[in-house]
């Protein structure tokens, strides 16, 4: 039975309306209405009140749906990873390519927008690491199994966790050595 069949149901049986509802969980009737059609799911504090409310356990509540709320939250994951990476990855092409033709053009000056720049490059770096650190994902195979909304077995991931040293260093590496040539051409052709 579906989380929106129970709460219309024990609703009901405490003749209670929605906007009634609504004020002992103290969301709005639109809120109730939502869940009762099962346009979306209540948060687990509308949960909790709500199980109080029509005395019944959590797990009565919201049996059947759990697969389908935790469907719903690994897409809202894979939807944010894929956010925070997009535009990660956009910032980090512009302010790598934006060095030396701000300093060719602002000269001492070009720290303060590149400056800015790098700012907000690092912050969605972070935010993509913190949605990766969440999820305990942290190699490419990882990355890639996660996106594809799956998860490793325990022998596949213990494996994964062995390589990531390794490739930490191997990332840093790169990284710095790409960053490196692209500024040696870009310094080519501004000078």
């Amino acid at each position: 039975m579906e989380i929106s069949t129970q709460i219309k149901k024990y609703r009901n049986h405490m003749n209670l309306s929605q906007e009634e509802l609504a004020e002992k969980v103290y969301v709005s009737r639109q809120s109730i209405s939502n869940w009762e059609t099962g346009k979306n799911y209540p948060d687990i504090h509308s949960l909790l009140l709500l199980s109080s409310l029509f005395n019944i356990s959590l797990d009565q509540l919201i049996k059947g749906d759990v697969q389908i709320m935790k469907e719903e939250i690994k897409e809202s994951e894979i939807k944010k990873l894929n956010h925070y990476g997009n535009i990660y990855g956009i910032l980090l092409t512009a302010t790598i390519f934006s060095a030396v033709p701000l300093s060719s053009w602002l000269g001492f000056y070009a720290f303060i927008p590149w400056g800015i720049l790098f700012g907000i490059t690092l912050f969605f770096a972070c935010k993509t690491e913190q949605v990766k650190k969440e999820n305990n994902i942290n190699t490419y195979k990882e990355i890639v199994t996660f996106m594809e909304g799956k998860r490793l077995d325990e022998l596949a991931q213990q494996q994964e966790i062995g390589k990531r040293p390794y490739q930490t260093f191997l990332k840093a590496l790169i990284s710095g050595l790409v960053g490196l040539i692209i500024c040696i051409i870009m310094g080519w052709i501004f000078y």
